[in-house]
Formats: structure tokens, C-alpha cells, sequence
């Protein structure tokens, strides 16, 4: 198993190679976000490790630049931050995971193996999912209303998919919260209503026909149906 590691502390880097290698990992660290982009190849790593304040290109930019060419492989970000701005920015460009610093070397383990057995379970799904004029390609990450192609973020993307893997059921923000994100958020449930914003807008705001719905005190939902 191969991790890419982008930290600019050189002795915590070593000390994060060191514990992976210990686990029989292989770690390539770098220390600049412009040069890890600059070295990056598509797939060749089975996850990424990102610190945010770095030299060069900062770990959100990297990850962004990352997606664009890889929607796959896992991404955590390391930040020093807590701040809830920082963690939904992180998610918006592609992350999958944060962990804020300091942090025990076997959470962080315990956050790999995680994402690691996701990523290995196989996807038991259709590619293509659609409710009326809405389409949405799972393996190509895209969705398209009316023929037009809907640019959504990496976290809208995974949000509107569980809303269309449910089929119309009602699917409550703690349910939609646990399978956004892998691990509790340190938010309120208002985040949830947040995103649920970003989708109306950009999904239902030019439509007569609204798609992404709410019952009140229950939750959210799809329908083509009043």
C-alpha cells in the first residue's frame, strides 16, 4: 500500500512515514504543494495525506487539483484549524476525511484503514440514476438537468446521490450527516441545511419543477411530486 503524504514540519513528516512504514506501508513524503502536484500521477497512490498550511501550493489547492484528475483515491487533510469554514472547504475541493492537529498517530491509522476498506468494497450500483429530467452519472461524478450539465462540488455530488439512493424515502440531517461524512463533524445540523441550499440552487432555482424537498420536522428528499 502506497501513501503520499504532503507536510511541511519536517520532523512531524518523518514521524508520520516512520509509524506507516511500521505498518507496512510505503510513504512518499513531500514538503511543497506545487512540487507534489507537479510529481502527481493520477491513481499511482492507494491514499493521500494532506496538510493544509504548506509551501508553495496550499493542501486545499492541491487537493482541488488532485480531483481533477483523480475522483477516486482517498484524501485527508491535516489542519491545525477547527474552524468549521476551513473543514467544509477542505470537503468542498474533494476531501474525504480531516483530522485538526495535534492528533494520535493511531486515529490517524484507524481514519486510513477506513477509507481504505471503502474504497475496496465493491460499488453494487447503477451508473446511471435520473428522476424525471434530473440524470446522474455515478462513475463519471456528473449530473445533468434538461440535457444541461450541473457543475457540483465533490461533497454536493455525494449529497445528492444519497438523497437519489433513497428513492423518495425521507432521510432525516443526522442520517444525511453520518453518511456525508465518515466521521462526526463538529457542526450543528445546520450545515446539513447549507448544502441542501447549494443543491436547490443549483439544481431546482431555474426549474418549475422542484426536485429536492423537504418534510418539515423529518428531513429531506426527491420528488418530481407535491
Amino acid at each position: 500500500m502506497k501513501i503520499l503524504l504532503l507536510e511541511d514540519d519536517f520532523t512531524l513528516s518523518k514521524e508520520i512515514s516512520a509509524f506507516f512504514t511500521s505498518k507496512d506501508f510505503e510513504c512518499f513524503a513531500f514538503y511543497d504543494g506545487s512540487l507534489l502536484l507537479k510529481k502527481y500521477f493520477p491513481y499511482e497512490y492507494d491514499l493521500i495525506i494532506l496538510d493544509i498550511n504548506v509551501p508553495g501550493v496550499n493542501g486545499i489547492d492541491v487537493c482541488k487539483g488532485i480531483r481533477e484528475v483523480d475522483k477516486k483515491t482517498p484524501i485527508i487533510m491535516l489542519t491545525a484549524f477547527s474552524e468549521i469554514e476551513d473543514k467544509l472547504s477542505s470537503f468542498d475541493n474533494g476531501a474525504d476525511d480531516y483530522l485538526v492537529k495535534p492528533f494520535h498517530f493511531d486515529e490517524l491509522y484507524a481514519r486510513v484503514q477506513s477509507l481504505l476498506r471503502r474504497k475496496d468494497v465493491p460499488q453494487q450500483v447503477e451508473n446511471k440514476l435520473h428522476l424525471k429530467d434530473l440524470e446522474i452519472f455515478e462513475d463519471d461524478m456528473k449530473v445533468f438537468r434538461s440535457g444541461e450539465e450541473i457543475k457540483l462540488t465533490p461533497k454536493e455530488f455525494k449529497l445528492i446521490l444519497i438523497l437519489a439512493h433513497a428513492k423518495g424515502k425521507v432521510l432525516s440531517k443526522q442520517f444525511i450527516a453520518d453518511k456525508l461524512w465518515d466521521y462526526h463533524i463538529e457542526t450543528n445540523q445546520n450545515t446539513i441545511e447549507v448544502y441542501i441550499n447549494f443543491l436547490r440552487k443549483k439544481i431546482d432555482k431555474d426549474h418549475d419543477v422542484k426536485l429536492i424537498r423537504t418534510k418539515v420536522g423529518y428531513g429531506y428528499y426527491l420528488s418530481d411530486q407535491e
